[in-house]
Protein backbone atom coordinates (compact mmCIF):
# COMPACT_ATOMS: atom_id res chain seq x y z
CA UNK A 1 0.00 0.00 0.00
CA UNK A 2 1.43 3.74 -1.01
CA UNK A 3 -0.01 6.64 -0.44
CA UNK A 4 -0.23 8.10 -3.67
CA UNK A 5 -4.10 7.47 -4.48
CA UNK A 6 -3.79 4.10 -5.33
CA UNK A 7 -3.24 0.95 -4.36
CA UNK A 8 -1.54 -2.44 -6.11
CA UNK A 9 -3.25 -5.48 -5.93
CA UNK A 10 -1.10 -7.73 -5.61
CA UNK A 11 -3.78 -10.71 -6.64
CA UNK A 12 -3.64 -9.48 -10.25
CA UNK A 13 -1.39 -10.00 -12.84
CA UNK A 14 -1.12 -6.23 -13.84
CA UNK A 15 1.19 -3.63 -14.53
CA UNK A 16 2.13 -0.79 -12.28
CA UNK A 17 0.28 1.80 -14.36
CA UNK A 18 -2.96 0.01 -14.75
CA UNK A 19 -3.97 0.88 -11.25
CA UNK A 20 -7.41 1.41 -9.52
CA UNK A 21 -9.12 5.06 -8.24
CA UNK A 22 -9.85 4.46 -4.45
CA UNK A 23 -13.17 5.60 -5.23
CA UNK A 24 -13.58 2.41 -7.14
CA UNK A 25 -14.66 -0.74 -5.20
CA UNK A 26 -13.18 -3.28 -7.60
CA UNK A 27 -12.73 -3.62 -11.58
CA UNK A 28 -15.82 -3.48 -13.58
CA UNK A 29 -17.38 -0.30 -12.05
CA UNK A 30 -18.10 2.25 -14.99
CA UNK A 31 -19.64 5.40 -14.72
CA UNK A 32 -22.72 4.57 -16.49
CA UNK A 33 -23.77 2.74 -14.19
CA UNK A 34 -24.57 -0.30 -16.63
CA UNK A 35 -21.92 -2.60 -14.78
CA UNK A 36 -20.64 -4.60 -17.26
CA UNK A 37 -16.64 -5.33 -17.82
CA UNK A 38 -17.08 -4.84 -21.75
CA UNK A 39 -17.39 -0.86 -20.58
CA UNK A 40 -14.10 -0.75 -19.37
CA UNK A 41 -12.29 -2.43 -22.72
CA UNK A 42 -10.67 -4.75 -20.59
CA UNK A 43 -11.14 -8.36 -20.75
CA UNK A 44 -13.33 -10.07 -17.96
CA UNK A 45 -10.33 -12.46 -16.69
CA UNK A 46 -12.23 -14.20 -13.44
CA UNK A 47 -8.63 -13.87 -11.82
CA UNK A 48 -8.69 -9.88 -12.46
CA UNK A 49 -11.98 -10.08 -9.82
CA UNK A 50 -10.92 -9.45 -6.10
CA UNK A 51 -11.62 -13.02 -4.04
CA UNK A 52 -13.40 -10.98 -1.24
CA UNK A 53 -16.55 -9.95 -3.87
CA UNK A 54 -18.71 -12.32 -4.98
CA UNK A 55 -21.41 -12.35 -7.57
CA UNK A 56 -23.91 -10.89 -5.77
CA UNK A 57 -22.37 -8.38 -4.08
CA UNK A 58 -21.06 -6.93 -7.28
CA UNK A 59 -24.93 -6.81 -8.17
CA UNK A 60 -25.61 -5.03 -5.08
CA UNK A 61 -23.28 -2.10 -6.00
CA UNK A 62 -24.42 -2.49 -9.49
CA UNK A 63 -27.85 -1.09 -8.15
CA UNK A 64 -26.11 1.13 -6.12
CA UNK A 65 -24.27 2.62 -8.98
CA UNK A 66 -27.32 2.30 -11.03
CA UNK A 67 -29.19 4.73 -8.64
CA UNK A 68 -27.00 7.27 -7.98
CA UNK A 69 -26.51 7.63 -12.04
CA UNK A 70 -30.17 8.09 -12.07
CA UNK A 71 -30.17 10.77 -9.11
CA UNK A 72 -27.48 12.83 -10.83
CA UNK A 73 -29.13 12.39 -14.47
CA UNK A 74 -32.36 13.90 -12.71
CA UNK A 75 -30.04 16.96 -11.34
CA UNK A 76 -28.91 17.79 -14.32
CA UNK A 77 -31.33 20.95 -15.68
CA UNK A 78 -32.98 20.18 -18.85
CA UNK A 79 -31.45 22.19 -22.47
CA UNK A 80 -35.08 23.08 -23.82
CA UNK A 81 -35.69 22.04 -27.00
CA UNK A 82 -35.83 24.20 -30.15
CA UNK A 83 -39.62 24.07 -30.13
CA UNK A 84 -39.92 25.17 -26.52
CA UNK A 85 -38.03 28.09 -27.45
CA UNK A 86 -40.36 29.22 -30.49
CA UNK A 87 -43.55 28.79 -28.69
CA UNK A 88 -42.26 30.75 -25.91
CA UNK A 89 -41.99 33.35 -28.14
CA UNK A 90 -44.12 36.74 -28.26
CA UNK A 91 -45.85 36.46 -31.25
CA UNK A 92 -45.10 39.88 -33.78
CA UNK A 93 -48.85 40.83 -33.84
CA UNK A 94 -49.93 40.76 -30.67
CA UNK A 95 -50.67 44.04 -29.08
CA UNK A 96 -48.27 45.72 -26.45
CA UNK A 97 -50.08 47.43 -22.99
CA UNK A 98 -47.79 50.22 -22.66
CA UNK A 99 -46.64 49.79 -18.73
CA UNK A 100 -48.07 52.93 -16.62
CA UNK A 101 -45.76 55.83 -15.31
CA UNK A 102 -44.67 54.90 -11.60
CA UNK A 103 -46.36 57.44 -9.00
CA UNK A 104 -44.73 57.44 -5.55
CA UNK A 105 -47.40 57.09 -2.36
CA UNK A 106 -48.11 60.94 -0.49
CA UNK A 107 -45.57 60.75 2.63
CA UNK A 108 -47.40 62.52 5.39
CA UNK A 109 -44.86 65.61 6.24
CA UNK A 110 -45.39 64.59 10.21
CA UNK A 111 -44.21 60.64 9.33
CA UNK A 112 -40.58 60.69 11.45
CA UNK A 113 -38.88 57.37 11.37
CA UNK A 114 -37.52 55.14 13.90
CA UNK A 115 -34.31 55.29 12.30
CA UNK A 116 -33.88 59.08 11.96
CA UNK A 117 -34.38 61.78 15.01
CA UNK A 118 -36.40 64.82 14.92
CA UNK A 119 -33.84 67.18 13.89
CA UNK A 120 -30.81 66.40 12.12
CA UNK A 121 -28.12 68.27 14.66
CA UNK A 122 -25.38 65.61 16.19
CA UNK A 123 -26.10 64.61 19.93
CA UNK A 124 -23.29 67.25 20.89
CA UNK A 125 -24.66 70.20 18.86
CA UNK A 126 -27.91 69.52 20.77
CA UNK A 127 -25.66 69.44 24.33
CA UNK A 128 -23.98 73.05 23.24
CA UNK A 129 -27.13 74.46 22.18
CA UNK A 130 -29.12 73.03 25.85
CA UNK A 131 -25.69 74.45 27.65
CA UNK A 132 -26.14 78.02 25.97
CA UNK A 133 -29.58 78.70 26.85
CA UNK A 134 -29.27 77.44 30.36
CA UNK A 135 -26.18 79.94 31.37
CA UNK A 136 -27.68 82.69 29.23
CA UNK A 137 -24.20 84.13 28.69
CA UNK A 138 -25.80 86.93 26.63
CA UNK A 139 -28.95 87.69 28.99
CA UNK A 140 -31.05 88.20 26.61
CA UNK A 141 -33.36 85.30 27.49
CA UNK A 142 -34.91 86.01 30.57
CA UNK A 143 -37.90 84.36 32.71
CA UNK A 144 -41.23 86.37 33.81
CA UNK A 145 -40.72 88.01 36.79
CA UNK A 146 -43.23 88.43 39.15
CA UNK A 147 -45.50 91.47 40.64
CA UNK A 148 -44.56 90.64 44.00
CA UNK A 149 -42.15 89.13 46.01
CA UNK A 150 -42.50 84.85 45.96
CA UNK A 151 -41.61 83.32 49.15
CA UNK A 152 -41.26 79.80 48.66
CA UNK A 153 -40.46 77.32 51.38
CA UNK A 154 -39.13 73.81 50.02
CA UNK A 155 -40.02 71.86 53.20
CA UNK A 156 -40.83 67.52 53.14
CA UNK A 157 -40.42 66.04 56.66
CA UNK A 158 -38.61 63.05 55.16
CA UNK A 159 -34.87 63.44 54.28
CA UNK A 160 -33.18 62.52 51.03
CA UNK A 161 -36.04 63.77 48.97
CA UNK A 162 -33.81 66.52 47.05
CA UNK A 163 -35.12 70.07 49.03
CA UNK A 164 -31.42 71.30 48.94
CA UNK A 165 -30.89 70.21 45.17
CA UNK A 166 -33.99 71.76 43.94
CA UNK A 167 -33.53 74.92 46.15
CA UNK A 168 -30.16 75.59 44.60
CA UNK A 169 -30.90 74.76 41.23
CA UNK A 170 -34.33 76.26 40.58
CA UNK A 171 -32.62 79.44 42.54
CA UNK A 172 -29.78 79.73 39.79
CA UNK A 173 -31.65 79.11 36.92
CA UNK A 174 -33.91 82.15 37.68
CA UNK A 175 -31.07 84.05 38.66
CA UNK A 176 -29.54 83.27 35.56
CA UNK A 177 -32.17 84.50 33.39
CA UNK A 178 -32.99 87.96 34.99
CA UNK A 179 -34.46 87.29 38.37
CA UNK A 180 -33.16 88.93 41.57
CA UNK A 181 -33.20 85.64 44.19
CA UNK A 182 -32.42 84.78 47.78
CA UNK A 183 -31.51 81.55 49.15
CA UNK A 184 -31.98 81.03 53.03
CA UNK A 185 -30.39 78.24 54.42
CA UNK A 186 -32.48 77.03 57.42
CA UNK A 187 -30.68 73.66 57.67
CA UNK A 188 -28.33 73.45 60.41
CA UNK A 189 -26.02 70.67 58.03
CA UNK A 190 -25.34 73.89 55.65
CA UNK A 191 -25.63 71.92 52.42
CA UNK A 192 -26.95 75.14 50.03
CA UNK A 193 -24.46 77.61 51.66
CA UNK A 194 -21.86 74.49 49.81
CA UNK A 195 -24.17 73.98 46.79
CA UNK A 196 -23.92 77.77 46.06
CA UNK A 197 -19.83 77.92 47.90
CA UNK A 198 -21.00 79.99 49.89
CA UNK A 199 -18.39 80.64 53.41
CA UNK A 200 -20.95 78.75 56.54
CA UNK A 201 -17.73 77.96 59.22
CA UNK A 202 -17.74 78.75 62.72
CA UNK A 203 -17.66 82.55 63.27
CA UNK A 204 -19.55 84.04 60.04
CA UNK A 205 -22.54 85.73 60.52
CA UNK A 206 -25.52 83.40 59.56
CA UNK A 207 -29.21 83.17 59.77
CA UNK A 208 -28.75 81.89 63.55
CA UNK A 209 -28.12 85.43 63.80
CA UNK A 210 -31.32 86.48 63.02
CA UNK A 211 -33.27 84.37 64.69
CA UNK A 212 -31.52 84.67 68.24
CA UNK A 213 -29.79 88.04 68.25
CA UNK A 214 -32.21 89.91 65.80
CA UNK A 215 -29.27 90.76 63.37
CA UNK A 216 -30.62 92.69 60.09
CA UNK A 217 -31.02 89.82 57.35
CA UNK A 218 -28.97 92.76 54.91
CA UNK A 219 -26.21 92.27 57.15
CA UNK A 220 -25.94 88.49 57.09
CA UNK A 221 -27.12 87.46 52.96
CA UNK A 222 -23.38 87.15 50.89
CA UNK A 223 -23.46 87.46 47.00
CA UNK A 224 -22.91 84.33 45.38
CA UNK A 225 -19.89 83.92 43.06
CA UNK A 226 -20.31 84.21 39.49
CA UNK A 227 -23.71 84.18 39.60
CA UNK A 228 -25.53 87.30 38.68
CA UNK A 229 -28.62 88.68 41.02
CA UNK A 230 -28.48 85.34 43.01
CA UNK A 231 -27.64 86.01 47.44
CA UNK A 232 -27.32 83.67 49.81
CA UNK A 233 -28.54 83.25 53.27
CA UNK A 234 -25.76 80.79 55.44
CA UNK A 235 -26.61 78.09 57.96
CA UNK A 236 -23.84 77.08 60.29
CA UNK A 237 -23.77 74.42 62.91
CA UNK A 238 -24.84 76.94 65.45
CA UNK A 239 -28.53 76.51 63.77
CA UNK A 240 -28.61 73.02 65.59
CA UNK A 241 -29.39 75.00 68.99
CA UNK A 242 -31.77 77.35 67.54
CA UNK A 243 -34.53 75.19 67.93
CA UNK A 244 -34.10 74.70 71.72
CA UNK A 245 -33.24 78.75 72.03
CA UNK A 246 -36.49 79.90 69.96
CA UNK A 247 -38.83 77.96 72.81
CA UNK A 248 -38.07 80.70 75.28
CA UNK A 249 -38.34 83.73 72.16
CA UNK A 250 -41.27 86.12 72.30
CA UNK A 251 -43.08 85.35 68.78
CA UNK A 252 -40.88 82.44 67.91
CA UNK A 253 -42.54 81.55 65.28
CA UNK A 254 -42.81 84.25 63.09
CA UNK A 255 -39.20 85.87 63.70
CA UNK A 256 -37.58 84.54 60.14
CA UNK A 257 -40.91 86.52 58.56
CA UNK A 258 -40.53 89.67 59.88
CA UNK A 259 -36.47 89.27 58.98
CA UNK A 260 -37.21 88.99 55.37
CA UNK A 261 -40.51 91.62 55.58
CA UNK A 262 -37.63 93.95 56.90
CA UNK A 263 -34.96 93.38 54.23
CA UNK A 264 -34.55 96.70 52.11
CA UNK A 265 -34.00 95.58 48.47
CA UNK A 266 -36.44 93.64 46.57
CA UNK A 267 -36.34 90.46 45.34
CA UNK A 268 -38.37 88.60 42.90
CA UNK A 269 -37.85 84.85 44.65
CA UNK A 270 -37.00 83.77 48.33
CA UNK A 271 -36.18 80.15 48.83
CA UNK A 272 -36.25 78.92 52.09
CA UNK A 273 -34.79 75.28 52.60
CA UNK A 274 -36.37 73.58 55.21
CA UNK A 275 -34.32 70.89 57.51
CA UNK A 276 -36.13 67.37 57.25
CA UNK A 277 -38.14 67.97 60.42
CA UNK A 278 -41.07 69.56 61.57
CA UNK A 279 -39.75 71.58 64.14
CA UNK A 280 -39.58 75.18 65.14
CA UNK A 281 -36.91 76.13 62.15
CA UNK A 282 -40.02 74.50 59.95
CA UNK A 283 -42.43 76.38 61.29
CA UNK A 284 -40.66 79.65 61.13
CA UNK A 285 -40.19 78.74 57.50
CA UNK A 286 -44.30 78.19 56.58
CA UNK A 287 -45.00 81.30 58.43
CA UNK A 288 -42.67 83.13 56.12
CA UNK A 289 -43.52 81.54 53.12
CA UNK A 290 -46.68 82.30 51.35
CA UNK A 291 -46.15 79.28 48.83
CA UNK A 292 -44.78 75.75 50.08
CA UNK A 293 -43.29 73.39 47.19
CA UNK A 294 -42.32 69.88 48.17
CA UNK A 295 -40.29 67.67 46.16
CA UNK A 296 -41.27 63.94 46.33
CA UNK A 297 -39.13 61.31 45.53
CA UNK A 298 -40.87 58.80 43.60
CA UNK A 299 -40.68 55.79 46.24
CA UNK A 300 -43.10 54.60 48.64
CA UNK A 301 -41.59 56.06 51.72
CA UNK A 302 -41.55 59.38 50.01
CA UNK A 303 -45.45 58.94 49.94
CA UNK A 304 -45.64 57.53 53.50
CA UNK A 305 -44.99 60.86 55.52
CA UNK A 306 -46.52 63.02 53.02
CA UNK A 307 -50.13 62.94 54.88
CA UNK A 308 -48.33 64.21 58.36
CA UNK A 309 -46.94 67.26 56.28
CA UNK A 310 -49.94 68.29 54.91
CA UNK A 311 -51.52 68.15 58.04
CA UNK A 312 -48.59 70.60 59.82
CA UNK A 313 -49.44 73.34 56.68
CA UNK A 314 -53.02 73.16 57.35
CA UNK A 315 -52.36 73.76 61.20
CA UNK A 316 -50.14 76.38 60.24
CA UNK A 317 -52.39 78.18 57.67
CA UNK A 318 -55.50 78.02 60.47
CA UNK A 319 -53.37 79.74 63.20
CA UNK A 320 -50.69 81.83 62.35
CA UNK A 321 -50.49 82.06 58.14
CA UNK A 322 -53.46 81.87 56.33
CA UNK A 323 -52.21 82.79 53.02
CA UNK A 324 -49.86 80.01 53.03
CA UNK A 325 -50.72 77.12 50.26
CA UNK A 326 -49.27 74.18 48.72
CA UNK A 327 -48.64 75.21 45.30
CA UNK A 328 -46.03 73.26 43.43
CA UNK A 329 -45.09 69.20 43.75
CA UNK A 330 -42.03 68.31 42.44
CA UNK A 331 -41.73 64.67 41.48
CA UNK A 332 -37.37 64.12 41.86
CA UNK A 333 -35.35 61.18 41.42
CA UNK A 334 -37.42 60.06 38.63
CA UNK A 335 -36.00 56.52 37.49
CA UNK A 336 -37.46 55.44 34.25
CA UNK A 337 -36.53 51.62 34.43
CA UNK A 338 -38.92 50.89 36.82
CA UNK A 339 -42.85 50.23 37.36
CA UNK A 340 -42.39 51.58 40.79
CA UNK A 341 -41.56 55.51 39.69
CA UNK A 342 -45.25 55.26 37.24
CA UNK A 343 -47.12 54.10 40.24
CA UNK A 344 -45.72 57.40 42.57
CA UNK A 345 -46.02 59.57 39.91
CA UNK A 346 -49.46 58.12 38.89
CA UNK A 347 -50.69 58.56 42.38
CA UNK A 348 -49.17 62.07 42.92
CA UNK A 349 -51.33 63.05 40.03
CA UNK A 350 -54.24 61.81 40.79
CA UNK A 351 -54.26 63.46 44.19
CA UNK A 352 -52.58 66.65 43.68
CA UNK A 353 -53.33 67.71 40.32
CA UNK A 354 -52.52 70.94 38.38
CA UNK A 355 -49.90 71.49 41.19
CA UNK A 356 -47.35 68.63 40.11
CA UNK A 357 -45.23 70.52 37.28
CA UNK A 358 -45.18 68.80 34.18
CA UNK A 359 -41.27 68.65 34.60
CA UNK A 360 -39.68 65.53 36.32
CA UNK A 361 -36.28 65.53 37.51
CA UNK A 362 -34.50 62.41 36.44
CA UNK A 363 -31.94 60.52 38.40
CA UNK A 364 -28.71 62.11 37.01
CA UNK A 365 -25.01 61.43 38.25
CA UNK A 366 -23.64 65.07 37.09
CA UNK A 367 -26.81 66.59 39.78
CA UNK A 368 -24.99 64.55 42.79
CA UNK A 369 -21.18 65.57 41.27
CA UNK A 370 -21.74 68.85 41.07
CA UNK A 371 -22.11 70.19 44.98
CA UNK A 372 -18.63 68.18 45.75
CA UNK A 373 -16.84 71.34 43.32
CA UNK A 374 -18.82 74.24 45.30
CA UNK A 375 -21.29 74.66 41.75
CA UNK A 376 -24.90 74.08 40.84
CA UNK A 377 -25.34 71.34 38.12
CA UNK A 378 -26.96 74.15 35.97
CA UNK A 379 -23.43 75.51 36.06
CA UNK A 380 -21.27 72.48 36.41
CA UNK A 381 -22.89 70.44 33.45
CA UNK A 382 -24.96 72.92 31.79
CA UNK A 383 -26.18 70.34 28.90
CA UNK A 384 -27.17 67.67 31.07
CA UNK A 385 -30.25 66.04 31.98
CA UNK A 386 -30.82 66.78 35.20
CA UNK A 387 -29.54 70.68 34.26
CA UNK A 388 -32.09 70.80 31.49
CA UNK A 389 -35.12 68.97 33.74
CA UNK A 390 -34.49 72.01 36.17
CA UNK A 391 -34.36 74.36 33.93
CA UNK A 392 -37.50 73.54 32.57
CA UNK A 393 -39.26 73.26 35.75
CA UNK A 394 -37.61 76.97 36.97
CA UNK A 395 -39.52 77.83 33.83
CA UNK A 396 -42.38 76.74 34.35
CA UNK A 397 -42.77 77.87 37.97
CA UNK A 398 -41.75 81.13 36.38
CA UNK A 399 -45.21 81.36 34.00
CA UNK A 400 -47.39 79.98 36.64
CA UNK A 401 -46.53 82.59 38.94
CA UNK A 402 -46.85 85.27 36.18
CA UNK A 403 -50.64 83.65 35.35
CA UNK A 404 -51.87 83.60 39.47
CA UNK A 405 -49.56 86.55 40.57
CA UNK A 406 -49.18 85.30 44.48
CA UNK A 407 -46.97 87.04 47.74
CA UNK A 408 -46.54 90.27 49.91
CA UNK A 409 -44.67 93.15 48.34
CA UNK A 410 -41.13 93.23 49.35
Amino acid sequence: MHDDGRYDDPRANRSANDHVSRETSYPGWSPDGSGSEQATNRPADPAARPVNAPSESRSAANRRNTTASARFEQAVPQQPTPDAVRDAAVAPDAPTVPAEPYEPEPVDPSYVSRETAEDDDPPLAMEAMRAVQILNPSGEVTMPRPERTRVMCVANQKGGVGKTTTTVNLAVALALHGNRVLVVDLDPQGNASTGLNVPHHTGVPDVYDCLINSLPLEEVAQPVEGIPNLWCVPATIDLAGAEIELVSVVARESRLSRAIEAYPGHFDYVFIDCPPSLGLLTVNALVAAQEVLIPIQCEYYALEGLNQLINNINLVRQHLNPRLEVSTILLTMYDRRTRLADAVEQDVRNHFGDKVLRSVIPRNVRVSEAPSYGQSVMTYDPGSRGATSYFEAAQEIAERGVKEPVGRNA
